[in-house]
């Protein structure tokens, strides 16, 4: 039994060691949602140049072609996903060789309990592979939103998580210059004197945003001169 109970600690200790080289996106949230926006995706012409978001159901809920009066813009979000899903399906913007390339991702990670740690890796390797494979597109990470409490009720997952977001954030923060790519922070805008997603700005579930909140970042990417 004792025997037994060494190897079961053992074992405990390995998987928690090599925690960053399992895949967590056997989690990811929506798939066949996933799939149906992958393969649309996929059908479309590959026009080079262009302006691409990218990221999750916040960046797909986003008009940015009418909010930044551009219809050239491609809107690259997949609600549910995470960073995971973006890291599998990069290849997609890489053809497409954008000129500036807007992410927004993590929050869907976060509610699935995944290691910020994986978090942050994953994100710089999105950057990482970009930058490699489409040296002439401008990156821009912004920083993954808050929630408020309302969250508790739609998306219990996401709920009282505001922590590992700050420390995610606070990473992405640090590290914009070596990864080579400009940290956008949204919360700065959209925040609460609590830190929490401003209800003015958030739609009642307390984790996407509203008209305004989308015209709140789109005010803060043109103070940035990002357009």
């Amino acid at each position: 039994m004792k025997k037994f109970l060494t190897l079961l600690f053992i074992g405990f200790a390995f998987t928690f060691a090599s925690g960053q080289n399992m895949r967590y996106d056997t989690i990811r949230y929506a798939r066949n949602y996933y799939a149906k926006r992958v393969a649309i995706f996929k059908s479309g012409p590959v026009k080079k140049g262009r302006i691409i978001f990218l990221g999750n159901s916040i960046t797909e809920f986003g008009n940015w072609q009418k909010l930044l009066n551009d219809s050239t813009i491609i809107n690259r979000g997949i609600a549910a996903d995470n960073t995971f899903g973006v890291l599998d399906r990069l290849d997609d913007v890489i053809t497409r060789q954008p000129s500036k390339l807007f992410i927004k991702i993590g929050i869907n990670d976060i509610s699935q309990n995944i290691p910020t740690a994986i978090i942050v890796k994953n994100i710089f390797e999105i950057v990482e592979r970009v930058n490699a494979k489409s040296p002439e597109t401008k990156i821009y990470v912004h920083s993954i939103l808050p929630t408020n409490d309302n969250v508790k009720n739609e998306y219990p997952d996401a709920f009282n998580k505001n922590d590992q977001i700050n420390f995610v954030n606070q990473q992405l923060k640090q590290k914009a210059n070596e990864n080579k790519f400009t940290y956008i922070d949204l919360n700065k805008v959209l925040s609460d004197k609590d830190g929490k997603l401003d209800g003015k700005y958030a739609k009642p579930d307390g984790l996407h945003l509203n008209e305004i909140g989308y015209q709140t970042w789109v005010k803060l990417l043109k103070t940035k001169k990002c357009f």
